[in-house]
């Protein structure tokens, strides 16, 4: 299987499977919401971009993709690229819930697409200035969408999950494993 991803957490959580990639192969698309689209179409259609651009690189391997993206309401949270838009992200979710979707696609070496859609619920504590300061200062913000990883500082901020912890982080392992199962893969 080769892996069309540049995040070095898909290829961590991909080893909770027992999975190691025959190669990572990082793309290039326009991840920029389509007019109107809504958070969970967004992700699945990112991942599914992601395989497909990634398969002519992949000769007879499968190719999986995924996408994680964070909505609040029928807004999709950037990834936050600099300091200004982590903040405005983490403002906005202080004390309140959002939805976390984490797309998932595997291409078969036919062209054939199978994916799956994870959707976690988080609520964030409100969140103090300080707390937001703090956590910029951590760097962990950078290049997350909506500002956050809750693999590091942010899971202290996290007042409760209801869905895929590993889909926050970046790839659902439940979701992954389903799909791998039915393209034939042998998971232990």
């Amino acid at each position: 299987m080769i892996l069309a991803s540049a995040s070095p957490r898909r290829v961590e959580l991909l080893a909770r499977l027992g999975i190691v990639p025959l190669a990572i192969v990082s793309t290039e698309i326009d991840e920029s919401p389509l007019r109107g689209e809504l958070p969970r179409v967004h992700a699945l259609r990112l991942a599914a971009e992601k395989a497909r651009a990634a398969a002519p690189q992949a000769g007879d391997a499968h190719v999986l993709a995924g996408d994680t993206v964070v909505g609040v309401g029928r807004r999709i949270l950037p990834k936050a690229e600099d300091e200004a838009t982590a903040r405005k992200c983490l403002a906005l979710l202080s004390g309140r819930r959002h939805r976390v979707f984490s797309g998932v696609a595997l291409q078969a070496p036919d062209g054939s697409l199978r994916t799956a859609l994870s959707e976690t619920i988080v609520r964030f504590k409100p969140l103090s200035p300080g707390e937001i300061d703090g956590y910029i200062a951590s760097g962990e913000w950078h290049g997350k969408a909506g500002g956050y990883a809750i693999q590091g500082r942010a899971e202290a901020l996290v007042a409760w999950l209801g869905g895929s912890h590993s889909g926050v982080m970046g790839l659902p392992l439940f979701e992954t494993r389903r799909l791998l199962l039915a393209a034939g893969f042998s998971l232990g």
